[in-house]
């Protein structure tokens, strides 16, 4: 039986828990309580059973109580790759005595020093791996960069995603849409993610739409937060705010032409991708930080890159190809719904946590 040790299931997560029990017999952990995933703006999973594990939590290092895991009824672990939980390396070093084989998940490379740490890897998360008897990677760039140090290792990419893709679809009454909401641009960009993190860039979003001819080029907001910019003053931005109702959600989406998020960009990505929606965003940098999803935007095939500013406005303002647009969404969409669906997720997890032998 396996044991899984999270910090908490959000409302995203759930389905990849649920389908991987339907498959595996396991009891999932977490380490905080669940009143802290409101206080992260998610929606708390209400259908994925957890046990409460005893926890000291100070500042980025986190210490559980090991003993329910050492049950005799576990004989795999599941727990986080990430060098400042203690009670992980206390696991890992005592494997000699408790012959449990363990696991690890995490993204494999510090998402705010990415560019130091793609030709200089972590020396405490290689020693990690390397105790591990195997570690699944968000992405299959992160696993392809472990690799060369660890080529005889079981290292996999979960390929990382959200619950219903496979039911994403975007709605074909644009045009009646838009009258219906009163959008009259023909360029629409939508941005959908919480402002609450400096990394997201909001400056630079506040100044794409100062830029851009208002006439032209429209922007849906999706998005409540603590640095959330004053759109009030803007004729040609369009805010719903903070927004769980996915009918309304799945209209906006439909609306848009074009997903945009200057930096930071994470599972917001996968679900612009299932509404057929391009990506657009600005090339990671020491200045903007990327999430591990980045990997999943290809330049010109489901989306474009940026070096400046000033050229994605440009684009915009020079009423973009619609054909070329759209091509780029049909590509998102493609390999959203191939690549990036729950069960393809939890197929990969078997592969590691329950390979056929």
């Amino acid at each position: 039986m396996l044991a899984i040790v999270q910090p908490l299931i959000p409302h995203y997560r759930e389905e990849f828990f649920l389908k991987l029990k339907e498959r595996l017999p396991l009891d999932v952990y977490q380490y905080e309580r669940s009143e802290n995933v409101s206080k992260g703006g998610f929606l708390a999973s209400s259908r994925v059973e957890t046990i409460y594990i005893n926890t000291l939590i100070l500042g980025r290092i986190i210490a559980y109580n090991p003993l329910p895991l050492l049950k005799p009824k576990y004989s795999k672990l599941l727990l986080t790759l990430n060098f400042g939980h203690l009670t992980v390396w206390f696991l890992l070093l005592t494997k000699f005595l408790h012959k449990k084989k363990i696991y690890l998940w995490g993204h494999g490379i510090s998402v705010k020093r990415f560019i130091k740490e793609e030709s200089q890897p972590s020396l405490l998360l290689k020693w990690m791996i390397k105790l591990a008897d195997g570690v699944a990677f968000y992405t299959e760039h992160e696993r392809n960069l472990w690799l060369p140090y660890f080529p005889d290792s079981n290292l996999i990419s979960f390929d990382n995603t959200i619950s219903g893709i496979e039911n994403i679809h975007p709605l074909h009454d644009r045009s009646s849409l838009k009258e219906k909401l009163k959008i009259t641009q023909e360029t629409i960009v939508l941005y959908c993610a919480r402002f609450n993190i400096v990394e997201r860039r909001p400056d630079l979003l506040e100044l794409v739409i100062q830029k851009s001819d208002p006439k032209s080029v429209g922007f849906i907001i999706i998005g409540d937060g603590a640095l959330k910019p004053d759109f009030g003053k803007y004729t040609n931005v369009y805010d719903f705010g903070r927004l769980y109702d996915e009918n309304k959600k799945r209209e906006l989406f439909s609306i848009a032409d074009i997903y945009f998020q200057p930096g930071w960009t994470g599972l917001s990505i996968v679900e612009a991708m299932a509404y057929g929606k391009p990506i657009f965003t600005f090339k990671r940098s020491e200045a903007i930080k990327q999430c591990v999803e980045y990997a999943y935007i290809q330049h010109g095939v489901n989306g474009l890159l940026f070096e400046s500013l000033n050229e994605l406005v440009d684009f915009l303002n020079n009423k973009p190809n619609k054909e070329a647009i759209e091509e780029l969404g049909r590509n998102a969409y493609e390999f959203s719904h191939r690549r990036l669906t729950i069960e393809n997720m939890v197929d990969n997890a078997l592969k590691l946590l329950a390979p056929i032998s």
